[in-house]
């Protein structure tokens, strides 16, 4: 079963630095992570004159969790998650777990 990594990015003060430090630093850094088999990107737009609850959200995924484990505990996987410190102020929310397609 797949493992994923899903990181909800909260609205950044910066939207110009925060979206240009993502797109040319961090998905570098992240796209390296040993073992990762799928990394999408979602921006998610307003709906009905609502802000989206989130400013950007990252879905990766491994092959099982002890790739996922694996990849964190590495140098790169190291550096990713440091590096999400030096953009992402606003706060971030991460959760972790198995995944499966039900369609």
């Amino acid at each position: 079963m797949a493992f994923q990594l899903i990181v909800l990015y909260h609205h950044p003060e910066d939207v110009v630095a925060f979206d240009k430090h993502y797109d040319e630093i961090h998905v570098p850094l992240a796209a390296a992570l040993p073992g990762l088999r799928a990394y999408t990107v979602q921006r998610p737009v307003a709906g009905g004159g609502q802000r989206p609850a989130y400013h950007l959200v990252a879905v990766l995924t491994w092959d099982d969790e002890q790739s996922f484990l694996a990849a964190m505990a590495s140098e790169k996987g190291q550096a990713a998650v440091a590096d999400v410190g030096e953009f992402a102020v606003a706060g971030v929310t991460m959760t972790t777990g198995p995944s499966a397609s039900v369609l």
